[in-house]
């Protein structure tokens, strides 16, 4: 099967967080599969900057083939992607489409529909809506131009959660919906800093307005026992001068430490030094640092806005509001418990059901679903004997 993802960017782009991370995952754990030919088709886009790109196509770790075309202007328009698109769509069975409000989708969505090509498009989040949502008028046009693109027997909605399917089907009534996770590779072993006399938080992600770290913040200040706050990741760099002058308003500059974007060994790190992750967020469709935590062995304090009711159920964090007074007592409460054992009971979790390959295998009976059973019959027919 030809599978092209077009994607407006791709690692090692690492500015939008988890989305780059899922969606390199799941392109690893596909291209493993003998019955699979994939090829990404992306930008060299990386938030405001750029990855260093020497040549394009580019050979994965993995194998397969990835485009880089040059983004000249804004955060993902790469003129050079467009020509490409109608090659690559007709060479494709089929088109497994990343974003939502990027300039690649509305192209993506309508060659598909003029080659009638299957499409399952992972959304990410982006057709759920907070009370902070800006440009609301002109996201219902845009949905509704992409819609006019769509039918249920050839376009799949992506989502990873059940809430993420209900808001998103909404704006997209004219697909199906597969609700499929997120995936993770389960570190094979993994480091810990033995204890100290205080509770080290973390919160690793991008830094917005929708994340509700204010919330988390502001909790800090009602903390009965001492802790300390990690704060890994980067945003707008107004909105980050904005934090970091609530730091010093709230007299926090002691317990609260700002280390901008974090991977590899320096990730890992502060994954070693935490005692709880703690995800504030007014909404997210998913939400990878949270299975990042868990199979690094470290407890999660999650929003109600996020879709892990599940920790409690596991064993392995608490599921709360985001207001301060909550995130505060939930904080102080999970501080009292036996950690390390929330932590591998989340890691047994994380390997059970959250697996890269599972979640391939998942995916892949969704392309196979949306396959004309001609071309499936002449598939099987030229397998070797």
């Amino acid at each position: 099967m030809k599978i092209l993802h077009v994607s407006p960017s791709f690692y090692p782009a690492t500015h939008y967080g988890g989305t780059i991370a899922s969606g390199y995952g799941l392109c690893n754990a596909l291209a493993k599969m003998s019955s699979v030919e994939l090829r990404v088709l992306t930008t060299d886009s990386d938030g405001p900057g750029h990855i260093e790109v020497k040549q394009s196509p580019t050979k994965s770790v993995a194998g397969y083939d990835i485009y880089y075309c040059h983004r000249w202007f804004s955060r993902d328009v790469a003129p050079s992607m467009f020509p490409r698109l109608v090659s690559m769509i007709r060479w494709a069975d089929v088109v497994h489409l990343t974003g939502v409000y990027s300039p690649p989708t509305i192209p993506t969505l309508m060659l598909a529909h003029a080659f009638r090509k299957p499409v399952v498009w992972s959304v990410r989040g982006a057709l759920q809506r907070w009370n902070g949502s800006t440009r609301t008028s002109a996201k219902q046009w845009w949905e509704s131009l992409c819609n006019l693109t769509c039918d249920p027997e050839r376009v799949i909605l992506h989502v990873t959660s059940e809430e993420e399917k209900n808001e998103s089907i909404r704006r997209i009534p004219n697909a199906r919906v597969a609700v499929i996770p997120n995936g993770i590779d389960v570190p094979l072993s993994i480091e810990t800093v033995p204890p100290v006399d205080h509770l080290r938080l973390l919160y690793l992600g991008r830094l917005h307005p929708i994340k509700g770290i204010e919330n988390l913040l502001r909790a800090m200040t009602r903390l009965q026992h001492p802790a300390t706050l990690s704060i890994s990741g980067v945003g707008d760099s107004q909105y980050e001068r904005k934090l970091r002058s609530m730091v010093n308003e709230l007299q926090l500059t002691g317990s609260v430490t700002f280390h901008g974007p974090v991977s590899g060994e320096v990730k890992e790190r502060q994954f070693a030094e935490a005692d709880v992750c703690v995800v504030p967020s007014y909404k997210e469709n998913f939400c990878m640092v949270v299975v990042e935590s868990l199979a690094h062995g470290v407890p999660v304090v999650a929003s109600l806005g996020t879709p892990w009711s599940r920790l409690e159920e596991m064993g392995c964090g608490l599921w709360v509001s985001n207001e301060e007074d909550q995130l505060a007592a939930a904080i102080d409460r999970i501080g009292e418990m036996t950690l390390r054992e929330m932590g591998a009971r989340g890691r047994d979790w994380m390997v059970r059901d959250f697996s890269w390959q599972t979640v391939a295998d998942r995916m892949m009976a969704e392309y196979l679903a949306l396959m004309p059973q001609q071309k499936l019959e002449r598939d099987v027919q030229r397998q070797p004997a």
